[in-house]
């Protein structure tokens, strides 16, 4: 079977017309794993017509979306798909309530599922940035009254970003912090940055207890100093503001998460669904007390 490559729509939906052609597609993939039984760790198997592996010990069978981010899909694996497919393959942000519409589900069910994709498209965190980077945080939230600047009591939603530059935008990474001081800012660097790569920052007092990277510390001049990183922020406070009238800080990371991923595969986009399916396949399933905030 030939992965799907593309962001033709049409061409998508001629590929995936029914639910089984999902089902053979995500057997397709997890065919390119060795298996191991999920009980008895056996790694040989029987596929079934259904395409169910089934264990040749114990006998545990095993459907295509069993032990992935589709286990227990409600609405149906081609519309999972096509959400999927939306979510990478598509220039345009759509939110929850969109989606439900489009495809016919409960606006809560596409939310839940929405977070499932989100938690594929967090960064697996081995390929760290080198060469130049630049780092900052901002602030994601409507304007308070006498909150400026770095405000340690404000309610708004603290975040640090780095992106990796050669030209243009090569990665992007950005996570929610819970404040602007040396601890929390550091764990960008720990998850994403190569200690070999030269960091630019503003003059911000909280970079110069991390000495353990090369940070170069330059006067900001009103973000002037920084354009590439600048419009990277104004960016994604752009995207959240069209996408989402309001992020909890429970979710925030998460579309920090899909964000980062869509920039990060700019220069990929023909490969990118099965980039984010072999994602999806590759994660275990996710339940919903994880994706809510009790």
């Amino acid at each position: 079977m030939e992965i799907f490559t593309g962001q033709n729509l049409l061409e998508f939906a001629e590929r995936f017309k029914t639910d089984l052609d999902c089902e053979e597609y995500l057997a397709f993939i997890k065919s390119e794993k060795c298996y191991c039984c999920r009980k008895c760790g056996h790694t040989k198997y029987q596929v079934r017509k259904d395409l169910s592996r089934t264990c040749n010990i114990c006998s545990d069978t095993e459907s295509p979306s069993s032990g992935t981010l589709f286990h227990r899909v409600k609405f149906g694996l081609r519309k999972a798909f096509f959400i999927c497919f939306e979510m990478s393959a598509t220039t345009k942000d759509m939110s929850a309530s969109q989606m439900s519409v489009r495809y016919g589900i409960a606006e809560n069910t596409a939310r839940l599922f929405m977070h499932k994709v989100r938690e594929a498209m967090k960064s697996g965190e081995n390929d760290e940035m080198t060469g130049t980077v630049y780092v900052d945080e901002f602030t994601v939230g409507g304007k308070e009254e006498n909150k400026q600047g770095r405000s340690y009591d404000t309610k708004k939603k603290k975040v640090i970003c780095a992106v990796e530059v050669t030209g243009k935008v090569k990665r992007f990474y950005a996570e929610k912090i819970k404040d602007f001081s040396a601890k929390s800012l550091r764990g960008i660097f720990d998850k994403h940055i190569d200690k070999s790569a030269n960091v630019i920052t503003d003059q911000w007092k909280g970079y110069r207890p991390i000495k353990d990277f090369n940070i170069i510390q330059i006067p900001s001049n009103n973000g002037q100093n920084f354009p590439v990183l600048h419009t990277m922020i104004h960016q994604v406070k752009t995207w959240i503001r069209a996408t989402f009238s309001w992020v909890s800080e429970f979710n925030i990371n998460r579309y920090l998460s899909e964000f980062s991923y869509r920039i990060n595969r700019s220069q990929s986009k023909k490969t990118i669904f099965n980039n984010l399916i072999k994602r999806m396949v590759g994660r275990k399933p996710v339940y919903q007390d994880k994706l809510v905030c009790s």
